[in-house]
């Protein structure tokens, strides 16, 4: 193939109508959460199924042509965006729930459907998807699997890893690999789809999806908890974790900061506890007893009162207050009044939480002395968020701010992205996380599978001169 001008005009008769965007049109896509800039792809690719995609992966491999795959556009890692040379292929019209297995409780799935759309199918059939997070409408299976999404309820059910029992998945060559597994125990060899379970496009392209399923919870029991420091919230943990016989499902912690940014104007949410507690828990659980479990759920918080855990507690009585919790911990689109904000996905042991924490913000104040440093996250397993402003948006800032964030991580174990996937942003510091020897096995497996490197090129792993 000549040219690119050859290589649109082959993908436009391979896939008719309204799949391909060129021109002033591809600048008014959006690039991402949070992000104002255009679109600079040389042109969007809009498949409507896996041969489709197939389709455009062969020409391009012939032709040379880097790829990048889009799909909810929610990411934070720079990994969809694309550069003025590359091609953008958006999954945004693989929307189809093709079955629901209600007997087997599996549903198979098009990689752009997005994730509420799913839970509330599931719904219907009396079923349940656990996978949640704030996203959870703009977010889209495909970007979910690619990076292995972590989300509100991982302590209980897991990564999306653990929630996908079969995948469809198209090399850079066009090669389609039907794994469309529907069982739970499959031990026949090798299971290719954990290569592609988060590997952020970088060794296929996930277009369809055979997802696991739960009966539908009967309970669902949530309270707002303030507590007085960080040794409580562990203890905590511990005492409710024992205390509800695995129905915990979601123990997030807003720091006071964070606490504060959602529930005083101009945030919507209302202060459903006082301000003035330095740590504020979210507890949530599902079960199968609703009289019960609620009567539990209340023994257990009681005891933890009694026990000096807990200063004060609100425990949602209806489904209204329910939500009102959950809005708080999800209004993330506060963390902009900080702008410029650097936002950081970490994970770490939670017992040495306290004094990564308390590292990063000394070292931040002696940085900035007016610094601001909000913390979050899925505490009970193990991974913060941090939002970060030192009144400067600029690019050294931004790398001084990640040496703060992420050097403190390697003498912890830690890792640079609990959640979020790597990127771009975080590709500088994959080696705080990984060894020399598995960052050389992740290259030995992307030169196999792609060794022309079109897909997602120089995301993850650095691109071979």
């Amino acid at each position: 193939m000549r040219s690119t001008a050859d290589l649109l005009q082959a993908l436009q008769r391979e896939l008719g109508p309204g799949a391909l965007i060129v021109g002033d049109e591809v600048t008014t896509r959006g690039t991402g959460w949070g992000r104002d800039e255009p679109c600079l792809a040389r042109a969007v690719v809009r498949p409507a199924g896996t041969e489709e995609v197939s389709a455009v992966l062969r020409l391009c491999h012939a032709a040379d042509q880097p790829v990048v795959v889009q799909g909810g556009m929610t990411g934070l890692v720079e990994g969809a965006v694309p550069t003025s040379e590359e091609l953008a292929l958006s999954l945004e019209r693989l929307t189809d729930i093709e079955e629901v297995d209600v007997l087997g409780r599996t549903m198979t799935v098009q990689a752009g459907v997005p994730l509420q759309t799913i839970q509330e199918r599931a719904r219907q059939s009396d079923l349940f998807f656990p996978l949640d997070m704030g996203a959870r409408g703009s977010c889209t299976i495909g970007g979910n699997v690619s990076t292995n999404a972590g989300g509100n309820r991982v302590i209980r059910y897991g990564m999306a890893r653990a929630l996908i029992l079969g995948l469809e998945v198209v090399l850079a060559d066009g090669t389609i690999l039907s794994s469309l597994n529907h069982m739970i125990k499959n031990n026949a060899a090798y299971d290719l789809k954990h290569l592609f379970i988060g590997s952020e496009g970088t060794l296929g392209i996930v277009t369809r999806v055979v997802l696991r399923l739960w009966p539908a919870p009967r309970s669902h029991d949530a309270a707002l908890l303030a507590v007085p420091d960080l040794a409580s919230v562990t203890r905590l943990l511990s005492a409710v974790d024992a205390g509800l016989g695995g129905a915990l499902s979601a123990f997030e912690v807003l720091w006071e900061e964070f606490y504060q940014l959602v529930t005083t104007p101009p945030a919507k949410g209302q202060p459903i506890l006082p301000h003035g507690s330095p740590y504020y828990v979210l507890v949530d659980t599902l079960g199968a007893d609703p009289q019960a479990d609620a009567a539990r759920f209340e023994r257990v918080l009681g005891d933890c009162q009694e026990q000096g855990l807990i200063t004060d507690a609100a425990v949602a009585s209806s489904v209204p207050e329910r939500e009102a919790l959950w809005a708080l911990r999800d209004d993330v689109e506060q963390l902009f009044q900080l702008n410029p904000v650097f936002v950081f996905d970490v994970s770490l042991a939670i017992r040495d939480m306290e004094g990564y924490v308390q590292e990063v913000r000394d070292g931040l104040a002696r940085a900035w002395p007016d610094h601001r440093c909000v913390v979050f996250g899925h505490l009970g397993d193990g991974n913060l968020h941090l939002a970060v402003t030192v009144g400067d948006g600029s690019n050294e800032a931004k790398r001084q701010v990640e040496q703060l964030v992420y050097a403190p991580l390697q003498p912890r174990h830690g890792s640079v992205s609990a959640e979020h996937g790597i990127g771009l942003e975080k590709q500088p510091y994959l080696h705080l996380s990984r060894t020399p020897e598995e960052i050389a096995l992740m290259r030995t497996l992307k030169n196999a599978l792609d060794p022309k490197a079109i897909l997602n090129r120089g995301r993850v792993l650095p691109a071979v001169s």
